[in-house]
């Protein structure tokens, strides 16, 4: 599977752009600012329907443009997949496989596997639980529909069980009874997700510590540690301990909500104790991982971007890093770069079937640079 064509209008900082890809490298090339992400932002909006970076459509519409429009041509087992992402301002956003229209958009999920490796996965480590737990749910969503609609259902639930807690917090008055009711379907959904994360998390660390060992030269031992309130506990007796607490705070404390992923490197917190190169390292490590995992499930090879590699990676890992990604383990590949010739002359080394594109004024040109 690759993506043949891709064709934007409106988005970002792009009024139209028109590309026909390599199936296997494709480099982009440009000043910071010129949009050489955002090219990579549209690849991802057809695979997840939405943006890696902005989760609101409509401010990814350029500026003062009523709409933007991206649109896909994949290549899978030799016949073409037709996909079309619409957003008007205002208006429910339209999405398309082969012209006909989801109903859901998680019906989408897991069709066009994907990984991408960004400045912005800094925040797995700097930023709260809820971005760890969301690297949780898109690699498993990715291969498994039924965890994508119990997560789906969870969250529901757990927006009315919220809506009681308050609801008695206004009126003054408890109704147990009332609150069962949605407790009994939060236990449901929530042991079937913790299940899943649970089962994912214990067969996906070896594959994260190979790659973090291929990265980094095997320097330092590194783990990640799942964190839940029903490791100890069952969902149901969790939640009966809290309820004091929940009705307090006017929302529910526990549950799968409030998962996290714990990272260490020689057992101490990454985030305090590893450099910037260690952590860079942690994270395309488990970016790699989390290819390797969907690719061995599905048995499709995902897209991969990867975007501005050279920050915070010294030549010698950059180059470590391409010789592995531009293996037949990997396929179609998505890279950025400020430099317009370092990565094509990168690639000629592995004999890489590239293509180059040159981003400048908000347009975007093949360059005539090849791979020998």
């Amino acid at each position: 599977m690759y993506l043949k064509k891709l064709s934007i209008l409106n988005f970002k900082n792009y009024s139209e752009a028109d590309l026909t890809f390599s199936p296997h490298v494709n480099c982009l090339t440009g000043n910071n600012g010129e949009g050489k992400t955002n090219i990579l932002d549209a690849v991802h909006y057809l695979s997840f329907c939405k943006s890696f970076f902005n989760p609101i459509d409509s401010q990814n519409i350029m500026h003062d443009a009523p709409f933007f429009l991206i649109q896909g041509v994949y290549s899978v087992n030799d016949a073409d997949e037709e996909i079309y992402c619409g957003q008007k301002r205002n208006q429910k956003k339209q999405f398309k496989r082969n012209k006909k229209e989801y109903q859901r958009l998680a019906d989408h999920i897991g069709y066009f596997p994907l990984v991408m490796i960004s400045p912005a996965d800094s925040e797995l480590i700097t930023e709260g639980s809820e971005s760890r737990r969301k690297f949780m749910d898109s690699v498993i969503a990715q291969f498994d529909r039924e965890y994508l609609e119990n997560l789906i259902s969870y969250n529901k639930v757990l927006s009315h069980r919220n809506a009681l807690l308050k609801t008695f917090a206004e009126n003054g008055k408890f109704d147990k009874e009332s609150l069962d009711i949605w407790d009994f379907q939060l236990v449901s959904f929530g042991e079937k997700v913790y299940a899943k994360r649970k089962d994912f998390i214990s067969k996906f660390i070896s594959i994260f510590r190979n790659y973090y060992e291929l990265i980094s030269g095997g320097r330092e031992q590194v783990d990640l540690i799942y964190i839940s309130h029903l490791n100890d506990n069952t969902f149901e007796a969790a939640l009966e301990k809290a309820i004091n607490r929940d009705r307090a705070m006017e929302y529910t404390t526990v549950g799968i909500h409030k998962d996290d992923l714990e990272f260490t490197i020689n057992g101490y917190p990454l985030k305090k104790y590893a450099s910037q190169g260690q952590q860079k390292s942690f994270l395309i490590a488990l970016k790699l991982a989390q290819f390797d995992f969907i690719k061995e499930i599905k048995k499709v090879t995902p897209i991969l971007l990867l975007d501005d590699i050279y920050d915070k990676l010294d030549d010698l890992r950059v180059r470590q890093l391409m010789e592995l990604v531009s293996s037949a383990n990997f396929g179609q590949l998505f890279i950025t770069d400020t430099h317009p010739t370092r990565l094509p002359e990168l690639f000629r080394t592995t004999n890489a079937d590239l293509k180059a594109f040159i981003i400048k004024d908000r347009s975007v040109k093949e360059s005539l640079v090849v791979s020998e």
